[in-house]
């Protein structure tokens, strides 16, 4: 079961990151969190690639204060999303024309929602930003859906002034990617196997 679980780990990350990558060739707007990423990266002269990792293992030093614990599947997260778009971006290359850019705009949201429900329904534990939300909702009290708003408008308006890309590409992934995942989720997930009744 375990190798199950972690060959699904590993596909969901590798996809991801790809999907990170694809938005990025859209250019009709990033995520909250890639946003960030990306205008970092402008900042540092680091690839994107290398921003995503470096700020997936800082999120996990913010998960001591609040008692998160990680699994494989946290720092595999770290390890593995950010290589995945840096390769991605060095073998797909830029598009020009708008119905291309829907059309691969369109094809990373799909994929980063199943992506997303591969990595989670694992169950090896959560990404980084993942855990800062599930930390933060214990910490404060407050609601999922208050802390994840929060977490990630603090991280576009960061994104933004560093010179991240917001656009078209932001608002669709704001509005689809939680009902891509509610339908992903259950298809992937792995439940465990209930103990064998004793004769």
């Amino acid at each position: 079961m375990f190798i199950r679980r972690f060959i699904q780990l590993q596909i969901g990350l590798l996809l991801y990151g790809a999907s990170l990558a694809l938005m990025v060739r859209a250019n009709l707007g990033l995520n909250p969190w890639s946003v960030f990423h990306q205008g970092l990266s402008e900042l540092t002269g680091l690839s994107l690639g290398t921003i995503v990792n470096l700020v997936g293992a800082l999120v996990l030093l913010i998960w001591i204060p609040l008692r998160q614990k990680p699994g494989i599947g946290t720092i595999c997260n770290v390890l593995v999303i950010g290589t995945a778009a840096d390769v991605t971006l060095a073998v797909i290359p830029s598009v020009t024309g708008l119905p291309l850019q829907v059309a691969l705009l369109v094809g990373a949201i799909l994929i980063n929602g199943a992506a997303t429900g591969a990595y989670i329904g694992a169950g090896l534990g959560p990404g980084p930003r993942d855990g800062l939300t599930t930390g933060g909702v214990r910490v404060t009290g407050w609601e999922v859906r208050w802390v994840r708003m929060t977490i990630e408008g603090m991280v576009l308006m960061l994104g933004w002034m560093l010179g991240g890309t917001i656009g078209v590409g932001t608002v669709a992934y704001a509005l689809f990617n939680g009902p891509l995942m509610q339908i992903f989720l259950p298809m992937f997930e792995i439940k465990s196997q209930p103990n064998a009744r004793r004769a």
